[in-house]
């Protein structure tokens, strides 16, 4: 438990904010934020604060799910385009995925990531819907 407790505090920033990577090297932005670079190599890497608005360039829905996630199948996937980078993140707030669209715009949302049965902890973080 005390071991789980740190592990989710040490990940609060990348779970509350949208952070990335940017390469000092190739100036390429990327997510998650990694100690180097998967462009170049260069372990010269600085935080960025993503856009919180992109675009839906792919996307499915799982259906089989495991029992406690039944109550929000399907569980949509999505591929972002932030313009900066591209992040793989749940889709959420979707009535029908057969209603969405590649190319429509999608916002960041914090929402509930899981909840850990044992000890009743609720984990938050980002997650992206079809814009309003």
């Amino acid at each position: 438990m005390v071991r789980d407790t740190v592990i989710q505090w040490r990940a609060r920033l990348s779970r509350y904010r949208l952070v990335g990577g940017k390469c000092r090297e190739c100036q390429k932005a990327f997510y998650p934020r990694v100690k180097s670079c998967p462009y170049c190599g260069s372990r010269s890497v600085d935080d960025v604060e993503l856009p919180r608005v992109g675009r839906l360039v792919a996307y499915t829905a799982v259906y089989s799910v495991e029992s406690e996630a039944r109550s929000g199948s399907p569980v949509v996937v999505g591929l972002v385009d932030l313009g900066v980078a591209r992040v793989v993140s749940e889709i959420t707030d979707v009535a029908d995925p057969d209603k969405l669209e590649r190319g429509s715009q999608v916002e960041a949302v914090f929402r509930k990531l899981y909840e850990d049965g044992d000890e009743g902890v609720i984990v938050y973080g980002v997650k992206f819907r079809p814009r309003r």
